[in-house]
């Protein structure tokens, strides 16, 4: 006899890891068991690396510390921040998988407008694996989703798009707040639930959020690094953000997308408005300077590799936001030692990056 509820078909189920970065047992995965299960999961350990962390049974997950990362590392272990969410992109670093997908361990599965769960990892795949359109925006949206299609007045001569590098996803009830609006609108939730996908335009920033967010680590994956944070560092809760405006730089220049929007997971907790501030801090002015950096960073035509321009971008990070801060200095180096660390790592990424056949 068939069973009532099919199960949801894996795609890219062996091209795919789920990276976590936690301080806890994850529990929260028995929620996701249906979706994430038959994937690979890499779990990377912040904190107390003496501490057990728990993972319910039948998951396939490899499990890193701050002790494995500073073993596999060694001196280069610096450039990965410790007791901060941003240790999450180690697992990129040590990933062997053509794709990432990144969750946070508050993140629950969410419901649609008809009660459905949500299967976010398949949104993100299917994002992922259509093209992007930074070029013209399309009033519709994602031109390639079901039911929807390029607008009168559309050039044709753009409608092939370019390869999805980035599918940033959404929360619904607790939102992505930074600690000032969260400390004047404590009792706000995310209920809107808006049914859409869009490119992010060439040229566009944008604030990304690491805690539901997928990547093609074949196309970006060098570029995905958190930045410097947390236990040491001035700033804390802006790893994903710097993130983020790299990658879009580097996308707008090797001629990459970016989509935001579907899928919603549930964001189950708030963290500490006054323990943010205390992190943000200086990120809430610094980042008014750091925004015009990005929007008039330009790379040279001779940086074909995300390594490449990666590399393009520390040093301009070094010489133009040095001096706001010594901070800025320290993390250009980061920059650096991240790449040295993920081509040691990915050693065929490194031939081909410079231009040498794998």
């Amino acid at each position: 006899m068939a069973e009532a509820t099919s199960k949801p078909v894996p795609l890219l189920k062996d091209e795919l890891d789920i990276v976590i970065p936690t301080i806890r047992n994850l529990d929260f995965l028995e929620m996701w068991r249906p979706f994430l299960q038959p994937y690979h999961l890499i779990i990377v350990q912040d904190g107390d690396p003496s501490k057990v962390i728990k993972v319910p049974e039948g998951f396939d997950y490899e499990l890193y510390n701050r002790n494995d990362i500073n073993r596999i590392l060694g001196p280069k272990a610096s450039c990965i921040s410790f007791k901060d969410s941003a240790c999450r992109c180690f697992g990129y670093m040590v990933s062997k998988k053509k794709y990432i997908y990144t969750i946070d361990d508050d993140c629950f599965v969410a419901k649609d407008p008809s009660g459905h769960d949500i299967n976010a990892l398949e949104q993100h795949i299917k994002n992922l694996l259509s093209p992007s359109t930074p070029h013209f925006f399309n009033t519709l949206y994602d031109p390639y989703r079901e039911g929807a299609d390029f607008v009168r007045g559309y050039p044709f001569s753009l409608r092939e798009g370019v390869p999805t590098a980035v599918s940033h996803g959404l929360w619904l009830n607790i939102p992505d707040y930074d600690a000032p609006t969260q400390l004047v609108k404590p009792r706000e939730r995310n209920t809107r639930y808006v049914d859409a996908v869009l490119t992010i335009p060439k040229g566009t920033l944008f604030p990304m959020c690491g805690m539901n967010l997928a990547f093609d680590r074949e196309l970006i994956g060098p570029a995905m690094y958190f930045g410097l944070m947390g236990d040491g560092q001035p700033i804390g809760r802006y790893d994903d953000m710097w993130a983020g405006w790299c990658i879009k730089v580097i996308s707008d220049h090797l001629d990459l997308g970016v989509k935001t929007g579907l899928p919603y997971i549930w964001h189950s907790k708030a963290s500490n408005p006054f323990v943010n501030l205390k992190k943000e801090y200086k990120g809430i002015f610094w980042q008014e300077e750091i925004i015009p950096f990005f929007q008039n960073a330009t790379l040279p035509k001779d940086s074909t590799s995300v390594q490449q321009c990666y590399i393009e971008l520390s040093k301009q990070v070094k010489e133009k936001l040095g001096p706001i801060d010594p901070y800025f200095v320290k993390l250009a180096d980061a920059m650096v030692t991240w790449i040295e660390a993920w081509d040691e790592l990915n050693p065929s990424d490194a031939k081909h990056a410079n231009g040498v056949a794998a």
